[in-house]
């Protein structure tokens, strides 16, 4: 986006939309693998629908793990709270079609003899960052996340009983100078388990909570707001409409602000670059803006599947750098290894701690004292001033 006044807009879905339900349970696999082994390859995918999972993929890691899986995806979605007539956590149908990893692939990831470990497969990832947010992310999309994290508090402590986990929240926010300034439509969608409540019904209660979490003065008398705008929202996830694994990837990364790569994260152990390598690009572009090298930057890598080395580093500033783009890319290329094991042990992404990720976004997140969203760090400041 070039121009320097204009709106924007991004959504975000809660934990109960039915994708993010298939996201969750894949993450939730992943981290009962590395709990077990560390190095466990898990490539995980899942659909949802009427009473029923379906989980399949490859995975190599421990026998007992695999045998856990249905006990693994029920208690995902108890968690969610969904004990509703068309998708309950006990009386749903749950299959279990994962099965070995393939032996093609393997042989191109396992380091060997002289050969470093490589990337799992190939494809272009992309990091991103700007300063219009104190977390280095983009207003929209971070604001619709907060939303519906929100309501999720006030829905699972009882504050708000009457709420489904399903929902859905847009915000189009208009900038001045680059900066946001204002939100001039909002869209929120949630389920209700009360079925005599009215659009008019449900914006009074959450209208408290959105007003809590939106900066001052960002909703004003110019705002236009869509609240359940069907008029009816009671039945919802999974038994609304089928999810699935990896199709809310803009919901994921930065809201459309940025380009996306070619893959989505969700139910992939760290050696598969879509996602290791996104997360290591996140980081080296909000380093990059924290140390004041740019206000903005959108950074680029690629890999070859089998290969270690990424092919290319690419760095955009939008022409709000304080430092030429290509001394940027010399300085990242110094200061982080980034071939999958480099990526892997700098941000410790051998752990369990992918299930957190499957709901309100992989970035701008608080990093956790047991690695969690390592990638939002920003202790590579002074590195990237000595490099530049």
């Amino acid at each position: 986006m070039t121009r320097k006044n204009h709106v924007f807009t991004s959504e975000s879905v809660s934990e109960g939309h039915p994708d993010k339900v298939c996201d969750r349970i894949s993450d939730a696999v992943l981290d009962a693998f590395l709990a077990e082994d560390p190095h466990a390859r898990v490539g995980c995918e899942t659909f949802a629908t009427t009473d029923r999972v379906v989980i399949g993929g490859e995975v190599r890691g421990p026998q007992r793990v695999l045998d856990n899986v249905v006990d693994i995806a029920r208690e995902c979605v108890k968690d969610i709270g969904y004990t509703q007539q068309g998708f309950h956590w006990e009386t749903m149908d749950v299959s279990n079609f994962l099965h070995a990893q393939s032996v093609d692939i393997a042989q191109g990831v396992d380091a060997a003899d002289n050969k470093d470990e490589g990337a799992g497969d190939q494809g272009i990832m992309f990091g991103y960052a700007t300063v219009e947010t104190d977390a280095l992310m983009p207003a929209p999309v971070q604001y619709s996340h907060a939303i519906l994290r929100r309501l999720a508090e006030v829905r699972k402590d009882g504050t708000e009983a009457w709420m489904g986990p399903d929902a859905k929240s847009q915000l189009s926010v208009r900038y001045e100078n680059d900066l946001p300034v204002e939100v001039s439509s909002l869209v929120l969608s949630t389920q209700h388990l009360d079925e005599t409540m009215t659009p008019d019904d449900v914006r009074a209660a959450i209208e408290p909570y959105i007003r809590d979490v939106l900066p001052d003065g960002w909703l004003t008398e110019n705002t236009a707001w869509h609240v359940n705008p069907t008029g009816k929202f009671v039945i919802g996830g999974p038994d609304g409409d089928a999810g699935l694994t990896g199709r809310k990837i803009i919901v994921d990364t930065y809201g459309g602000a940025a380009p996306h790569g070619g893959g989505a994260f969700s139910g992939k152990d760290p050696t598969k670059v879509d996602r290791s390598a996104a997360y290591a690009a996140r980081y080296l572009a909000k380093n990059i803006v924290a140390a004041g090298l740019a206000k903005r930057c959108t950074l680029q890598l690629s890999y070859a599947i089998g290969v270690a080395h990424p092919l290319s580093i690419l760095v955009d500033t939008h022409r709000t750098g304080e430092v030429d783009e290509a001394e940027i890319e010399r300085a990242v290329g110094q200061i982080m290894d980034l071939t999958p094991r480099g990526i892997r042990e700098h941000l410790g992404l051998n752990k369990p701690i992918y299930q957190r990720t499957a709901a309100y976004g992989h970035f701008g997140r608080t990093p956790t004292d047991d690695g969690g969203f390592s990638w939002e760090r920003t202790d590579l400041i002074d590195a990237l001033k000595r490099a530049v």
